[in-house]
């Protein structure tokens, strides 16, 4: 197989929140040890870049480091040499929109097309106007994790009163772009079966130019330690606190009727609550504040620790187009109970027990069950384990990259020459 020069873009990469940073990592260093010579480009915040990956920053004003007026006012003003994408990234954040994808994908392209000397290009969901002026001069294959019509659809359905549905729109008002280019894109990876079917439907993009790779995790970290005493009444979930998408909520509504039954049982949230958000305001109104506790921008490795020491893990989302903390619960060999929605149900193999999405009473009842028959609970988690290690190799992962790589280099020559 030939050895290739790959331009990896993507418009964030934040390494210890959310799964953009961790496949960016995880992707090019596993076609860096293929020997392929990786470059990666992206807007902050930053990724943490493997060692021998070269990486090049495409600055912005970086508005979502703040909400504050004044601070953002500031970062504007401060820039020197001010051009019309800055001029359109602050504006449009100052009325409430998300312009990172656009400016992003402007920036990348105006470089890329004047230094020329790459193979190809992976564009990492930024799905903008700049990627359609790439793919004109490089083949490119667009990596998407599932379609953001279905965050927009969770987000306007827990919206309360008119100016919050408001700023939603506004908020997804990229969506316009996205709807545009997807169909127009020759080559697009996702990771589920479940994902590509969304994005046919909602971005009406054609079958034929979608591939399914699943995502891998890094099997070296996450596994099984003996080492590690597992705390019976310790329950883990992974979820940004305060989006509808990962239905926390559910989780938080079970653990109040799991606690009539057993009082000691304990809850850790790997995500960030809003300060004095909506999740907060709901245990508190639980009565809950002393029974679930959060934690925030953990390494893999502390990670894998908080797995390894659960009893039990759950993933209570409404939608995902992968999920990285079930595989990973999954290969602690932690018993997992997971909604029965179709990604969830494709990527565990059916070794998980499913509940109904926001359904907080079968949720309850399965958690419950568990301490009842935790030995049939640990023999999926067993079964899991062999799963896992087939099916989310990072190393296998690379693998498919590369076969789809040198596809879509041969149709661009053959279209091109």
């Amino acid at each position: 197989m030939s050895k290739y020069k790959i331009a990896f873009l993507s418009y964030r990469s934040d390494p210890l929140s959310g799964g953009q940073g961790i496949y960016v990592y995880e992707l090019s260093k596993a076609l860096k040890k293929l020997g392929h010579d990786i470059h990666i480009f992206s807007g902050p915040p930053y990724p943490k870049v493997p060692s021998e990956v070269k990486f090049e920053k495409i600055e912005n004003l970086n508005l979502f480091e703040t909400f504050n007026l004044k601070d953002r006012l500031k970062k504007f003003l401060q820039k020197s040499n001010r051009d019309y994408l800055d001029y359109f990234e602050f504006f449009v954040t100052l009325i409430g929109g998300f312009p990172e994808m656009r400016t992003f994908g402007a920036r990348t392209a105006k470089l890329l097309i004047q230094r020329g000397g790459y193979d190809i290009i992976l564009d990492n969901q930024s799905l903008s106007y700049g990627i359609l002026a790439l793919q004109k001069h490089f083949p490119l294959i667009e990596i998407l994790h599932h379609p953001i019509t279905q965050d927009y659809k969770y987000d306007l359905i827990f919206s309360k009163g008119i100016i919050h549905r408001f700023f939603r729109h506004r908020w997804y008002s990229f969506l316009k772009m996205n709807k545009f280019v997807a169909p127009r894109l020759k080559q697009i990876i996702t990771p589920s079966a479940a994902s590509k079917k969304d994005i046919q439907k909602d971005f009406k993009v054609l079958a034929n130019k979608i591939s399914v790779i699943h995502n891998g995790i890094d099997l070296q970290v996450f596994k099984p330690n003996k080492n590690i005493e597992r705390k019976k009444f310790k329950l883990i979930t992974v979820a940004s606190a305060d989006v509808p998408l990962k239905g926390l909520d559910t989780t938080i509504k079970a653990m109040k009727r799991v606690k009539n039954s057993f009082p000691d049982v304990q809850l850790l949230v790997i995500g960030k609550p809003k300060e004095g958000g909506h999740t907060q305001r709901l245990i508190k109104k639980l009565g809950l504040s002393d029974s679930i506790n959060f934690k925030s921008n953990l390494s893999k490795e502390d990670l894998a620790k908080e797995y390894q020491s659960s009893s039990l893990a759950i993933v209570s989302s409404l939608y995902e187009g992968f999920c990285f903390p079930a595989i990973e619960a999954q290969a602690c060999g932690t018993p997992l109970i997971s909604s029965n929605i179709p990604t969830l149900s494709e990527v565990t193999h059916g070794e998980a027990f499913y509940f109904s999405p926001e359904d907080s009473e079968e949720l309850a009842n399965l958690v419950c069950n568990f301490y009842k028959r935790p030995d049939k609970f640990q023999m999926k988690a067993d079964s899991a384990l062999i799963s896992i290690e087939k099916n989310f190799n990072w190393d296998i992962v690379a693998l498919k990259f590369e076969m789809a790589i040198a596809r879509t280099i041969k149709e661009f020559k053959n279209a091109h020459f």
